[in-house]
């Protein structure tokens, strides 16, 4: 038997004294519209949030990365004085679309990087000529032992550093080794100021300081 003592509450939200209540409103029907606004909340912020986050995180999980070494000629095509232009594939499979030029002299004590403590340094520079502003392709100028990028005018010293420009950081270079007298080179990495080697980012990408936290590795482009 029920206690007549409990009185049931009244299922409208005037009734209850709720905030914003109107007449006729009730509280299962205030609970709907509440979480029916929150499900449209949640809709929302996933079809914005979830393809930045994509897009940031996608170039992790890629495995298109080009393998092996390739070989650009015996050690006499070089010196720790003058950039040799030598190309190379970057992208198999595409024909000439996939090859790039990079810059190749004999490494020098000034070329050591902080990443060589405790390891073998490398035995030769091998410079990218894709711009660390915006990628555009540059060129070395040996009168001046200047890299020139001709698109918005950035400036690069022998060692690829940025002396001018709007470029955020060194240019990218390539690992090499040595194999029966010829030189080859291997994966494209990316340095900062100081030539201290990371795997590979997108042009603008900073990579001094914290810089280096905030931006993906991006080993396919």
């Amino acid at each position: 038997m029920a206690d007549p003592s409990k009185k049931k509450r009244s299922p409208y939200t005037k009734d209850r004294g709720a905030l914003g209540a109107f007449e006729g409103e009730t509280i299962t029907r205030r609970r709907f519209v509440t979480g029916g606004a929150l499900a449209a909340g949640g809709v929302a912020t996933a079809a914005v949030g979830l393809p930045a986050l994509g897009f940031a995180l996608g170039p992790i999980f890629e495995k298109t990365v080009r393998e092996g070494w390739q070989d650009v000629g015996p050690e006499t095509d070089f010196n720790p004085k003058t950039y040799v232009p030598k190309v190379i594939t970057i992208v198999a499979d595409i024909g000439e679309a996939g090859k790039t030029t990079i810059y190749v002299r004999k490494a020098t004590p000034a070329d050591r990087s902080p990443s060589d403590k405790g390891k073998q340094p490398l035995p030769y520079v091998a410079i990218s000529t894709r711009c660390a502003h915006l990628g555009c392709p540059v060129r070395y100028v040996q009168a001046a032992e200047r890299f020139i990028c001709p698109c918005h005018g950035g400036v690069y010293d022998s060692q690829g550093k940025v002396v001018g420009g709007p470029p955020v950081r060194p240019l990218d270079r390539f690992y090499t080794r040595v194999r029966n007298g010829r030189v080859q080179v291997g994966q494209r990495f990316s340095v900062n100021s100081h030539l201290q080697r990371f795997s590979p980012r997108d042009p603008s990408n900073h990579l001094d300081g914290l810089w280096q936290y905030l931006y993906p590795s991006r080993p396919t482009t």
